[in-house]
């Protein structure tokens, strides 16, 4: 088996990161809850489940979390014709792919989201597999879209390498033991993603590309298994 890199999407292949906080914040009003912008970018990664915890604590009425949730999405997708890739994103996964990974986009989007997202990345030739949110029962900062992404990959974790851009990357892919390359494109601090546990911090996609080499992804960790 090919060893497996596992790409997030938003934020990372895809500048969509403030697209989504921007959805959030006018789902959020709608409802009367009005959190400032920069705690609604610190918990865009998360799924909308505990987005909302950790936007309205816990110890709200959670009554109306769906209906914020549908709202978020319908907003969200007045931003569709708008979504764009980074700037060497295609070309990373192509690079990654022509080095023996299998690449697999670790995302938790529903499958029009992920079908959207896929078009405005450009790269299918280069995609192995696709998570989407069928696949994962809790959001990051859990593992599960992890572990969702290895079994797509038929990966063990010592075979895989996860690139992400948020602290709930970094922490979901240090609960599943695997590790992950963090790029500063969503927003986050290198700081605070090495010290979440980041591999390696690269400014985006087009930096990682143009040092692969010396990259993780540039050395696969694994030789492929014997029968």
């Amino acid at each position: 088996m090919a060893p497996a890199a596992l790409f997030d999407v938003d934020g990372t292949l895809l500048d969509t990161n403030y697209l989504h906080t921007v959805a959030w914040a006018e789902a959020l009003a709608q409802y009367d809850h009005h959190p400032a912008m920069a705690r609604i970018h610190r918990a865009i990664g998360m799924g909308g489940d505990q987005l909302l915890d950790e936007l309205l604590g816990p110890d709200r009425d959670p009554s109306q979390d769906e209906e914020i949730s549908a709202a978020q999405k319908a907003l969200y997708g007045r931003f569709w014709p708008r979504l764009r890739a980074f700037d060497g994103a295609a070309a990373l996964l192509r690079a990654v792919t022509a080095r023996g990974w299998t690449v697999v986009l670790a995302s938790s989007a529903s499958g029009r989201d992920l079908e959207v997202m896929r078009r405005a990345l450009g790269a299918d030739d280069a995609i192995t597999e696709a998570t989407s949110a069928d696949d994962v029962r809790q959001s990051k900062p859990a593992p599960d879209l992890v572990h969702a992404a290895l079994d797509k990959a038929g990966a063990r974790t010592d075979e895989a390498v996860f690139v992400g851009d948020t602290l709930w990357d970094v922490q979901a892919a240090a609960e599943a033991g695997v590790p992950c390359i963090a790029v500063l494109s969503g927003g986050w601090s290198a700081r605070d993603l090495r010290a979440a546990g980041a591999l390696e911090v690269h400014r985006d996609v087009a930096a990682l590309l143009a040092d692969l080499s010396n990259s993780a992804l540039g050395r696969p960790l694994a030789q492929p298994r014997g029968e």
